[in-house]
């Protein structure tokens, strides 16, 4: 059974997920409109990745006795000066969701809630692998420069880039 204090933490989370998976959304829909196809199908498989780890979530405050609340969303920024900056963006809110989810972490251990605690250890791993993509692209970005044809490449590229953190190492 989920404490109020971790079923309202795991909720907060829920929208978190939810919110993320429209900031990739209209990321994916910005970047298809700019003609960036690649960036476009890498951004519309990290909205569907992000809404899966929401109900991730949703299943797991529920079947732990709690109930999963789906909240309204705040809209998304739907507009970048470059895909640079929409990358910068991107780290930006996985370094936010990283802390949140670290502070989720903290309170289970608070509660004791030892289950809570090992399941979110899927999701702190997920996090480091998540920073390590959006830094591995940002490096790939400002090595590109403003040469176009190194824009066309990272383009035709991203949809394959692989990325094995430190934290997946011999998981495989």
């Amino acid at each position: 059974m989920l404490s109020k204090t971790i079923e309202e933490t795991l909720n907060n989370q829920i929208k978190i997920e939810a919110e993320s998976s429209q900031i990739y959304l209209a990321m994916a829909v910005w970047a298809e409109v700019k003609g960036l196809e690649g960036v476009s199908n890498f951004m519309y498989a990290q909205s569907d990745e992000e809404r899966e780890h929401m109900l991730k979530l949703i299943k797991f405050v529920n079947e732990r006795g709690g109930h999963a609340k789906i909240s309204q969303l705040a809209a998304p920024n739907i507009t970048f000066n470059s895909f640079k900056e929409m990358f910068e963006k991107l780290l930006e809110h996985e370094v936010f969701v990283s802390e949140s989810i670290n502070e989720l972490v903290h309170i289970s251990l608070e509660e004791r809630d030892y289950a809570t605690h090992n399941f979110l250890q899927w999701y702190v791993s997920e996090q480091i692998e998540e920073e390590a993509v959006a830094r591995t692209i940002l490096d790939k970005i400002n090595l590109i420069g403003d040469d176009k044809g190194g824009l066309y490449l990272f383009d035709r590229d991203i949809e394959n880039l692989t990325v094995t953190s430190a934290s997946a190492e011999g998981l495989e």
